[in-house]
C-alpha cells in the first residue's frame, strides 16, 4: 500500500488501481487542508468479486465517522479488518482506538473529524 497527498496523482492512481479515503488533516498555522489516501495494489483475487461493496463500506466507514456515528463505524471496521490484503488493518485500528476515546468523552461540538497538525 502507497499513501498519496496528491490530488493530481490521487486521480491518475484511481485510473488503475482501488484508492481510499484516509484521514484529513489541517495544518497550521495556515490551516490548510490535506487528505490522505491510500493505493491498494495488491487485491487477493477471492475479494475481487466483492471490491465494491468493501470501497463503498469503507467510504461510508469514513463519512460516518465524521457524523460521529461510532456504532456504524464499529459495525463497518468488523467487515473491513483483514480485507485489502490486510493492508489497511492498522488504519482501522486507529480508528477504532480514536472511537473508544470518543465513547468516553465526546469530541467538542466543533468537531468535523479533521485531524490537526503543526508544521
Amino acid at each position: 500500500m502507497n499513501i498519496i497527498l496528491d490530488e493530481a496523482q490521487l486521480e491518475l492512481m484511481k485510473q488503475k488501481h482501488t484508492v481510499l479515503e484516509l484521514d484529513t488533516f489541517r495544518v497550521a498555522p495556515e490551516q490548510a487542508t490535506v487528505t490522505a489516501w491510500c493505493v491498494v495494489e495488491n487485491i487477493p483475487l477471492m475479494e475481487m468479486s466483492l471490491i465494491d461493496n468493501h470501497r463503498r463500506l469503507h467510504q461510508e466507514l469514513i463519512e460516518n465517522y465524521r457524523k460521529r456515528n461510532w456504532s456504524f463505524c464499529e459495525q463497518a471496521m468488523e467487515h473491513l479488518v483483514g480485507r485489502w490484503n490486510g493492508e489497511l488493518d492498522s488504519f482501522y485500528q486507529d480508528v477504532h482506538s480514536r472511537i473508544e476515546k470518543f465513547k468516553v468523552e465526546e469530541p467538542a461540538e466543533e468537531w468535523d473529524g479533521i485531524i490537526k497538525r503543526y508544521a
